[in-house]
């Protein structure tokens, strides 16, 4: 079955880049002349998604307002003649069809996808999370919708990251099918790295089979007191055969200040109009450290 929906759990508070997002939603931060969340949206477009969910929380109006229609301003701009703007504005609210649901307390990212039961039906579906913006090729969640037309089965995205920083991710048992396709036996969220069953974390991109909403809805609280993805996914997994794809990419992990630095650089250097510029002052601020 071709899976045409994808939910964007967003009601996150961002309290790691406070005091920016005091008033402005996280996934609403600028990353070059986009907001973060546009770049996964455009994701889940050219990987053939149709429509999409936004779980929503309070103080999120800005992100439903990017993805709509501003007659105000596309008539500024047509006034101004400023049509290669107009284009890229119009482009955003013409991208896919959007919807949007409140997760009225902040219970995890488990009870976010709850939220998102009534949207999906009995489908398969895709999870992306903001937070990692994937540079690549194939677009992350294409190379998982392909995997899951294989198998016909869950498909998680795994990133082979230093053990040294494993505890911030939850990692997986594995068994390899091929190069980058694995059986995910076991999952642990956030280990010590003593106990961490492999460097492969689990990556904010998800393609779900429907029968993951029964388990969560009877799914007990874990870490935090909060109804955790992972227990919900390894539950799943005693009932059928879950997947993990090796994804072929760069991940920026833009929930992070440090990461968030990262990717600007990154992709400033992907963009033709200053490449140069920017790299040569890049190289003259090294040389001045």
């Amino acid at each position: 079955m071709k899976v045409k929906k994808a939910i964007f759990p967003v009601a996150g508070m961002g309290t790691r880049f406070l005091p920016a997002t005091k008033s402005s939603p996280k996934e609403m931060l600028p990353l070059i002349d986009k907001p973060l969340v546009q770049y996964v949206v455009e994701e889940a477009v050219e990987s053939g998604i149709e429509q999409i969910l936004f779980v929503t929380g309070r103080g999120k109006r800005a992100i439903e307002d990017h993805f709509d229609i501003s007659i105000e301003l596309e008539t500024h701009l047509l006034e101004k003649g400023k049509n290669k703007t107009l284009r890229a504005v119009r482009e955003i609210a013409d991208l896919l069809d959007i919807f949007y649901v409140r997760q009225k307390k902040a219970l995890g990212l488990g009870h976010a996808i709850l939220c998102a039961k009534d949207f999906v039906g009995n489908e398969p579906f895709a999870v992306l999370l903001g937070d990692d913006i994937i540079d690549s090729e194939r677009p992350c969640l294409r190379q998982l919708l392909d995997t899951f037309e294989i198998y016909n089965s869950s498909v998680l995205a795994l990133e082979k990251v230093p053990m040294a920083n494993i505890s911030s991710y939850g990692c997986v048992k594995a068994q390899a099918v091929t190069e980058r396709v694995f059986e995910v036996l076991d999952m642990v969220e956030k280990p010590i790295q003593e106990e961490a069953p492999s460097d492969m974390a689990i990556i904010g991109r998800y393609v779900l089979t429907p029968r993951i909403f029964g388990i969560l809805e009877q799914q007990e609280p874990g870490k935090g007191g909060e109804i955790q993805l992972t227990d919900a996914i390894l539950t799943l997994s005693k009932e059928e055969k879950v997947y993990g794809c090796l994804f072929e990419g760069l991940r920026h992990d833009c929930g992070d200040k440090l990461g968030f630095l990262k990717a600007t650089v990154d992709m400033a250097l992907k963009r033709p109009e200053f490449q140069a510029e920017f790299e040569a002052y890049l190289r003259q601020r090294i040389c001045a450290l």
